[in-house]
């Protein structure tokens, strides 16, 4: 399975139990509040196609969530981290 349909077939439960869309830009997928269209979390491709970068919105632009870099894992650890940190979810 092409890595974009991988991706976004892993995305479709996530977008459905948290009210998001995502939109594909350059080299990665930004997740967006359906409701206010408020930017939640960004996923950014990685040579490794198993693993994505997790970032954040800091209310101007996309950054590492945290003070030791930008977070890299696999999708569905991804995804659970970005459900589980409120830190993603107080610009909606």
């Amino acid at each position: 399975m092409p890595e974009h349909a991988r991706i976004l077939q892993g995305l479709e439960a996530f977008c459905q139990a948290h009210d998001v869309v995502v939109d594909k830009r350059g080299r990665g997928y930004s997740l967006l509040s359906r409701r206010t269209g408020a930017p939640v979390a960004r996923l950014r491709l990685t040579n490794d196609p198993a693993k994505v970068q997790v970032l954040w919105w800091d209310g101007q632009r996309w950054k590492a969530p945290g003070p030791f870099g930008t977070l890299t894992m696999n999708l569905e650890r991804a995804l659970d981290y970005i459900a589980s940190e409120r830190a993603f979810w107080i610009h909606l």
